[in-house]
């Protein structure tokens, strides 16, 4: 599958839950449900799985995270900076700001043996493994700072977090999965995000972009423009490898991730704004991907 349509079944998946949602009898209810499962299982097990299955070799691996980890902080940053903007409203921005940081590691992964091979799927999951925890203490912080919740106690008990935690514990510490357990593990977070994105179908209101459109135009242009473009001056200023740049490029293009709008929604923010934004970010990416790895190929 070319790399512009690699990121079309997710698309697809989005209208099939909005379908779903509001043209037959498993409507919103129902979806309710599926999100909560979601959130505390199956995104939780697809996190421990990938950070454990995939070791940890600082010595080796220290540039590509290095450049990942600046990517990633460039996007909080600048989405945490735009709440400073006049007339932004609170509830919107604490709920969207994941969007212009967090990343898609599904599309992640499948992209990454495309470009380089098991060495690209190697360093993609390194990057996973060290952006995730990042992204998911940056994407809470303004969601429980907005909705007065305590910061500690809501890393302390959020599963997205929790999980991150104890794949990194695991793959520190050398600790493997037994056999039984790392695929039952896998077959369950593989359902994760079927699922995830036909919830952001089931919770998608175009509409709710007309709330803030300029704040959902900057949070996209984060994600799809700048953040493509800092890895683009990273690597080529680095000097990597070609097969690395290509790979930290696409980690940089890559779409917002879709477990954003469950993650807004179970934390008392605006879903449907996100849901959109998730929705825009998977289109974009249909067409930035490939032009950000073909500005490399011209700059580099």
């Amino acid at each position: 599958m070319p790399n512009a349509l690699l990121l079309l079944p997710d698309f697809l998946l989005i209208v099939t839950g909005y379908l779903i949602c509001r043209h037959t009898a498993l409507n919103r209810p129902v979806w309710d449900g599926v999100e909560r499962l979601v959130y505390y299982v199956l995104f939780p097990a697809l996190l421990f799985v990938s950070i454990v299955r995939h070791p940890l070799n600082p010595a080796t691996a220290l540039p590509i995270a290095a450049c990942g980890l600046a990517i990633i902080g460039t996007g909080i940053v600048l989405a945490y900076a735009l709440r400073r903007w006049p007339g932004v409203d609170g509830r919107l921005h604490a709920s969207g700001a994941q969007t212009a940081f967090r990343f898609n590691s599904y599309v992640a992964l499948a992209l990454a043996e495309r470009l380089a091979g098991a060495p690209g799927l190697a360093w993609t999951a390194l990057l996973v493994s060290v952006c995730v925890p990042v992204c998911n203490l940056a994407a809470v912080w303004p969601l429980a700072r907005q909705g007065g919740q305590a910061y500690g106690r809501e890393l302390a008990r959020n599963p997205l977090i929790l999980s991150t935690v104890a794949g990194l514990s695991f793959n520190l510490a050398g600790i493997g999965l037994p056999e039984l357990a790392s695929t039952t593990l896998a077959r369950v977070g593989a359902a994760a995000l079927p699922l995830g994105l036909m919830a952001v179908g089931a919770g998608l209101q175009m509409g709710a972009l007309r709330e803030a459109p300029r704040l959902a135009a900057a949070f996209l242009s984060i994600r799809h423009a700048v953040l493509p473009m800092v890895a683009i001056a990273l690597v080529i200023a680095l000097g990597l490898p070609p097969a690395q740049q290509a790979v930290l490029v696409a980690f940089a293009a890559l779409p917002t991730a879709s477990s954003a709008y469950v993650l807004a929604v179970r934390m008392g923010g605006h879903g449907a704004f996100v849901a959109s934004i998730v929705t825009l970010s998977t289109l974009i990416a249909m067409a930035g991907m490939p032009l950000a790895l073909l500005a490399l190929a011209r700059l580099a």
